[in-house]
């Protein structure tokens, strides 16, 4: 069955100083050089078969790191990119809580709003996930694609993926800078009706373990 990974980028200097960035274009800081170059190293063991990337550049030097490892060249799409967040790119989170502190607050919180007048969630995951169909598309059943993205915009496509209604999406935490998710297409015969895909890894640093398949257990486990 196919996988996908889904990576957030390492970390910027606006990461570090909490700074809202959005789609503006803030380069990894020596940090996040490091947290990419160590990530590639132990992504790279999933044997990748396509690497898929946003424009800015913060997410082009992460998936740098892993294209010199597995020789893969990387795709770039636009789709990929970060929430815009209009007025509040550049600032930090209390500098947007003084500013705007019951939007800002309602947006925290899950809310379906334009953060700064900039782009709605439901957006965002719409984008992501005709970025993330437009590479499927090309990718054989055994595929494992990685898409280098950012924070929330993954959290954003995680939670259209495993079709979670949307006041639920919130449920799913903050992702770590250059952490992954990992998630399977679903072939299960005994799950119907069945979203598309399943979880197996949310914010992690490690590889997944091999585990039996749903429903398919060892006899000294029945």
């Amino acid at each position: 069955m196919r996988r996908l990974v889904l990576w957030r980028h390492g970390r910027t200097e606006w990461n570090a100083q909490h700074r809202f960035q959005g789609q503006t274009d803030v380069p990894l800081d020596e940090v996040g050089q490091a947290q990419a170059h160590r990530a590639a190293e132990v992504l790279a063991r999933l044997e990748p078969t396509t690497i898929v990337a946003s424009d800015l550049l913060r997410t082009r030097q992460t998936a740098a790191a892993l294209a010199q490892v597995t020789g893969l060249t990387v795709q770039h799409d636009p789709q990929l990119r970060e929430t815009f967040a209009g007025r509040w790119q550049g600032l930090t989170r209390d500098e947007i809580k003084s500013a705007d502190g019951d939007e800002f607050a309602a947006w925290a919180s899950g809310d379906d709003l334009r953060p700064g007048g900039g782009e709605k969630r439901s957006e965002v995951a719409q984008r992501m996930l005709a970025g993330v169909d437009a590479v499927l598309a090309d990718s054989p059943a055994d595929a494992v694609v990685v898409v280098v993205t950012h924070g929330g915009a993954a959290r954003a496509a995680i939670g259209a993926l495993l079709e979670l209604p949307f006041d639920h999406w919130a449920a799913l935490g903050v992702l770590t800078n250059c952490a992954w998710s990992v998630l399977l297409e679903n072939d299960h015969p005994l799950q119907q009706p069945k979203p598309r895909w399943r979880l197996q890894e949310y914010n992690a640093g490690s590889l997944p373990e091999p585990l039996p398949a749903d429903g398919v257990w060892p006899a000294d486990d029945r």
